[in-house]
């Protein structure tokens, strides 16, 4: 059975305060009553696309709250984990715990043309110098995949050819997308 790998950010589980959140216009950017809905939607639209043996990047912002309740929920999630460090992560906790089998600060997929990162980086980073076999040098525009801004549009939304997709759950569904879908975005 072949496997496929997924990518998803900034799932907040546990975070009861996100559910406060609201855009500019005053809405709620997560439409859930409850922590625990939240953390259910996300478990069942995680299963319904991963399977046990998928691997998972997880961009970061994984959970804030309750630690004891997180590692109960926390292995129900199909897939081997990955997690790109956010900026709410508790390092220490998350990478002690066997909660993922490699942690990064920013991950390059040279072959799908990917930058795995928590935060957009500015475009400078995503140029990418390649030595051809012939000698001469290449050069390519990375797709930096990233998550932290939420709701919002990414460099990539308000400026049409540039290289960003935003997977923040808020624009994904609450749901994890398959690498290949971002590879032809």
């Amino acid at each position: 059975m072949a496997k496929d790998i997924w990518v998803i950010s900034d799932t907040h589980l546990f975070h009861a305060n996100i559910l406060k959140f609201q855009d500019a216009r005053g809405n709620l950017i997560r439409p859930f009553d409850s922590v625990d809905e939240m953390n259910q939607c996300m478990l069942d639209n995680w299963n319904s696309v991963v399977k046990p043996g998928d691997k998972v990047y997880h961009l970061g912002d994984v959970f804030l709250g309750d630690k004891e309740a997180f590692k109960k929920l926390w292995p129900k999630f199909n897939g081997s984990k990955r997690l790109i460090v956010g900026n709410h992560d508790d390092i220490r906790f998350l990478t002690s715990g066997g909660f993922f089998k490699q942690s990064y600060m920013w991950r390059m997929l040279k072959d799908f043309g990917l930058l795995l990162t928590h935060v957009p980086v500015h475009s400078t980073a995503l140029k990418r110098r390649e030595s051809r076999v012939d000698g001469s040098i290449d050069y390519c525009m990375l797709k930096n995949v990233h998550g932290h801004i939420h709701q919002n549009n990414s460099p990539g939304d308000v400026y049409p050819g540039d290289h960003y997709v935003n997977v923040c759950v808020e624009k994904t569904n609450y749901t994890p997308v398959n690498i290949e879908e971002l590879r032809i975005r």
